[in-house]
């Protein structure tokens, strides 16, 4: 059993293959009709609150549209690039896919944060529980990511060989 892995990669593994699909396909929908794609049960909070409250327009909600299809996909870029730096042992190991994750975690996290005070304002329940799920998620793995830290450097990995070089090899007496 491979003993390599980091708490806050394999959480950050499962996270994307939730966040992967979920939320790509909910940016394709918002691509493909902006305002129908909107008015879709993970963003219809924000289209409650950005057409009644703040009294934007249609161009204006097909604007917003957009903006949240792109820091959408934008969260699945950047979790698909940790995907791809995890499966290197090496990158994984020296904790060289910890930026991926962290822009990752912390994008989606102001993502669904702005979400569910949308969702609490215009009183829409369900897209409250999700997206303060959604929140959850994302702050646990940016905690324990946090927690974890960086890994520590190993010797070879430092410039310094892991035991001393002696200088001589001891001989050894054969007496008999």
């Amino acid at each position: 059993m491979s003993t390599n892995w980091r708490i806050s990669s394999f959480n950050g593994a499962l996270l994307a293959a939730y966040f992967i699909p979920t939320w790509a396909i909910v940016a394709f929908r918002i691509i493909e009709a902006p305002v129908r794609g909107l008015f879709e049960r993970p963003d219809v909070a924000a289209a409650f609150f950005l057409g009644d409250h703040l009294q934007w327009g249609a161009a204006g909600l097909v604007r917003a549209a957009w903006l949240l299809a792109l820091g959408r996909l934008t969260v699945v870029a950047f979790f698909a690039l940790f995907l791809v730096l995890l499966c290197r042992p090496r990158i994984r190991l020296s904790g060289g896919c910890d930026e991926a994750l962290g822009l990752a975690l912390g994008i989606g996290s102001v993502i669904s944060f702005a979400l569910m005070l949308m969702a609490s304002k215009v009183g829409e329940v369900e897209a409250l529980r999700l997206h303060a799920t959604e929140l959850l998620m994302l702050l646990g793995t940016a905690i324990v990511l946090a927690v974890e830290g960086r890994p520590a450097a190993t010797p070879a990995a430092a410039g310094v060989p892991a035991e001393p070089l002696p200088l001589e090899q001891p001989q050894l007496l054969n007496n008999g």
